[in-house]
């Protein structure tokens, strides 16, 4: 008898622990706002490894980067620039996007041309890569419309599919945006972009997730494809500083033009 309750003490312990353990199921408002939250995380500065391997054969194009970023609720800031290789080195991307106004930005080009980038030309590959200006600027966990579509594991993951849309005032070249999310980790694997017809864009996989300098687990690697298109776009961005110093400067189309590491920069 003394036994029998005793065992029956012990698995009610050890339900109510693991109970006590599980996390509350979140809503997709709730994972879109902290995702979206994740995403607006200040200046940083980040070593981006890009590399584009084409269907063909052909010889791969593999390019060392940096980025500046300062990212905030109201407003997002991006630099891209080439340090490597060599004969594309200075090469440099800015834009910028503020509440929901469309986003703008600027090329500079070797040797030294300067162009604008508007419009429909924000769906223009970056440095010849799978994502285009608008992939790398656009928020769509901000988005208005979020809804948890279904359950799906991922690489031995049980991920919540959400799927975001514009809403009014928001926008957009893609109608919807579905990312799997492990909701423990809070970290996409998995996001597919379609267009206003149904069509898939864009897949975006993670290959690796690791801890950034602040503890938090990020995708470190992606790999990025579009349909009908072999050739794929692998990124390792997993070297990454927060509460970086930046000038004003270095954000505007003058400053493209110097290439200047921040002191606190990861090797």
């Amino acid at each position: 008898m003394i036994l029998r309750t005793a065992v029956a003490a012990l698995v009610i312990f050890v339900v109510s622990f693991a109970s006590a353990a599980e996390p509350a199921p979140m809503s997709a408002a709730e994972i879109a706002g902290r995702l979206s939250a994740l995403q607006q995380d200040g200046t940083a500065y980040v070593r981006l490894r890009l590399e584009v391997k084409p269907a063909s054969g052909a010889a791969k194009t593999v390019l060392q980067l940096q980025i500046k970023q300062r990212r905030t609720k109201a407003t997002t800031e991006l630099v891209y620039q080439v340090l490597f290789p060599k004969e594309r080195k200075g090469e440099s991307v800015l834009l910028r996007k503020v509440g929901n106004r469309p986003a703008t930005g600027v090329l500079f080009e070797l040797p030294n041309t300067v162009r604008t980038i508007e419009g429909s030309q924000l769906k223009e590959p970056l440095f010849g890569s799978h994502l285009s200006y608008e992939d790398v600027i656009e928020n769509f966990f901000a988005w208005d419309n979020q809804a948890i579509i279904g359950t799906e594991v991922v690489d031995r993951v049980n991920c919540q599919i959400l799927e975001s849309k514009p809403g009014k005032g928001e926008r957009s070249s893609y109608a919807s945006v579905r990312t799997w999310v492990d909701a423990r980790r809070l970290v996409p694997l998995r996001v597919e972009k379609y267009l206003a017809g149904g069509q898939s864009a864009r897949r975006i996989d993670t290959t690796r997730v690791a801890d950034d300098d602040r503890g938090h687990p990020i995708p470190a690697n992606l790999t990025v494809r579009t349909p009908r298109d072999e050739s794929v776009t692998d990124l390792d961005g997993s070297k990454i500083k927060h509460e970086v110093a930046y000038t004003d400067r270095e954000f505007t189309p003058e400053g493209l033009k110097e290439l200047t590491t921040p002191r606190s920069a990861p090797e």
